[in-house]
């Protein structure tokens, strides 16, 4: 079974914020987890403002708990505001239904994990996440 290694997760969070700065966003911040959940890095820029730890964790740790990216999860909570409501508080840990939060692939497509971004527009947080999962040499999977 393939496995995220801590210096792949270690590049894919240099590799954000370094995409991050060079497309001049607000400062943000990232973690990184691996298939079963467990966080492998994290780090937040100096500026960030008190919870978007919290926001980067959720993004990824939700889109590991459900399957799903955060940008499915954001469509499930227009759909089905009261599943995602209840699932937030089954999983036992974070869950932010915005983009951000998108899954780590090997080349064969086999799932390493999650990163999540938080600062900037949802958008944008995603766009930087998956620069950082493809300097990484890895493949970044939106969900859609």
């Amino acid at each position: 079974m393939a496995q995220l290694k801590s210096r792949q997760a270690q590049r894919i969070v240099a590799a954000t914020l370094k995409a991050a700065r060079e497309a001049s966003l607000k400062p943000v911040a990232v973690s990184v987890y691996d298939a079963r959940g467990a966080l492998v890095a994290f780090q937040a820029e100096d500026g960030t403002s008190l919870k978007r730890g919290e926001i980067a964790m959720g993004k990824a740790f939700g889109a590991i708990a459900l399957g799903v990216t955060s940008r499915v999860i954001g469509a499930m909570a227009v759909e089905r505001p009261h599943f995602i409501a209840a699932a937030t508080h089954a999983i036992g840990g974070p869950l932010i239904p915005a983009p951000g939060g998108v899954f780590i692939r090997d080349a064969k497509g086999a799932l390493l994990g999650a990163v999540g971004v938080s600062g900037d527009t949802s958008d944008n947080d995603e766009a930087v996440a998956c620069a950082g999962v493809a300097a990484a040499g890895l493949v970044a999977d939106k969900g859609a």
